[in-house]
């Protein structure tokens, strides 16, 4: 296995959430290397706006759910000690953007959690199975028991 030097963390806010961002944050400081953190928003409208996809963290845009969104993940990235540079919040579908940014940013390696589920989400295909079939690098389903 070869050293990860750039490790994405796919956060999406999941009760069980912190876990999988230690997770990253201990692999991270394991290899040495850089910590990003993208959450994909699929679950809100997306107001109509001149920035597209990528979502400016240090604008306010005067919509009440996005802002809420964002200042989560901001913590988040400050509890992770991750530089701005290396915080991406976009909108779209979940698995097309995680494995999409992670080709564009060079990384080695996705920290995604994995809710185990059977039956019909199963067959429809989760964030966590999408992005293992499509990435271009080592993905990590951290187990999320629940």
């Amino acid at each position: 296995m070869n050293d990860y030097r750039h490790i994405l963390l796919a956060a999406d806010f999941a009760e069980t959430s912190e876990m999988v961002a230690m997770k990253a944050k201990s692999l991270a400081k394991l290899y040495d290397a850089r910590l990003s953190i993208v959450h994909v928003l699929d679950n809100i409208p997306m107001p109509d706006t001149h920035y597209g996809a990528v979502i400016p963290l240090e604008t306010d845009s005067g919509y009440d759910l996005l802002e809420a969104e964002k200042n989560q993940f901001k913590l988040l990235g400050q509890s992770l000690g991750i530089e701005t540079a290396n915080q991406w919040l976009v909108w779209g579908i979940p698995k097309q953007e995680i494995y999409q940014l992670a080709r564009q940013e060079a990384v080695d390696l996705i920290v995604v959690g994995s809710h185990g589920r059977h039956g019909l989400a199963l067959l429809m295909g989760s964030t966590a199975a999408g992005v293992l079939h499509h990435a271009h690098c080592d993905v990590l389903a951290v187990r999320i028991n629940g």
